[in-house]
């Protein structure tokens, strides 16, 4: 038998290259400066926020002092002066503990229905249609207005506080967190299948991770939700057994013309916001998402 080896066209081993070597020593080398303290400040938008705060309480003692009506608009020294009298007196300190307390019960509730829902949602198409029917009638009533028919269900006190906190919360962070879960990459999906992760594992390594930026702005967008809604609530209704949080210390000081605590009350309802984002989601975000590279 006569084996005929046909001819190429080409060889088969590609043709050898000469190495080529760049000359770097006529380069000038910039050597890295660490960056100062003052440099890391000044890059840091701290003072940005500072100097804007700043600038709203100078142009609020201004238009303050320009009205010079203490009763409509009092001035910024004299609400600051009513703030640290609150605080150093207890009395503010004693109304935000008791606010905090029921947010905290009403907002953790909310959390583990909310997450409850997601899971169930996750997990079949009737739990996904059930969310999406109850988040489509219910979201979109104000959680205020189930104020009434709380204190019919469940009388003065605090459950019918805990009952619209919990409405607040459970709607907007069940459908962030299911959104993030939907938004999952099918790759990182395939990826932990390959792996052999499952149950547990498989959510805990691939889909709590992946939609963990979800979760945590449902988080956010569920306690400003709760946070108001309770401010609101105990505007018209915050005392039981003679206690109220700052709503209703608020509309108290409103009742006796003291519009210079009302503006301390409402001061101090920013501050522990504010305080909330910074030193507890921000701080989350930083050493989750931020260092995994999944958020800018």
């Amino acid at each position: 038998m006569t084996v005929t080896v046909l001819p190429t066209s080409r060889s088969q081993a590609p043709p050898l290259r000469a190495e080529r070597e760049i000359d770097v020593s006529g380069d000038v080398l910039v050597p890295v400066v660490p960056r100062s303290g003052w440099r890391r400040v000044l890059d840091s938008s701290a003072w940005r926020q500072a100097a804007l705060l700043a600038l709203l309480a100078a142009l609020w003692e201004v238009a303050a002092r320009a009205a010079d009506n203490d009763l409509l608009l009092p001035t910024c020294s004299a609400a600051a002066r009513a703030l640290w009298e609150g605080l150093s007196s207890g009395e503010l300190l004693r109304r935000a503990g008791i606010s905090l307390a029921l947010l905290l019960q009403g907002y953790a509730l909310g959390v583990a229905l909310a997450l409850g829902l997601t899971a169930l949602a996750t997990s079949s198409r009737w739990g996904r249609d059930l969310l999406s029917s109850l988040a489509a009638m219910f979201n979109p009533l104000p959680a205020i207005a189930l104020l009434p028919l709380a204190l019919l269900w469940f009388g003065l006190g605090s459950g019918s506080l805990i009952f619209v906190l919990v409405h607040a919360v459970l709607w907007p962070l069940a459908l962030a967190a299911s959104a993030g879960f939907a938004a999952v990459p099918e790759t990182l999906r395939m990826a932990g299948r390959n792996y052999g992760l499952a149950g547990p594992r498989y959510v805990r390594q691939i889909l709590l991770p992946a939609a963990l930026p979800a979760i945590l702005s449902g988080l956010r967008v569920g306690w400003a939700f709760a946070w108001r809604t309770l401010i609101a609530a105990e505007l018209f209704f915050g005392a039981s057994s003679g206690q109220g949080g700052l709503g209703w210390y608020i509309f108290q000081n409103r009742n006796e013309l003291m519009t210079d605590r009302v503006f301390a009350g409402l001061a101090l309802v920013i501050l522990i916001g504010w305080l909330v984002e910074r030193l507890v989601f921000s701080t989350v975000e930083r050493v989750t998402v931020r260092r995994w590279g999944m958020q800018r």
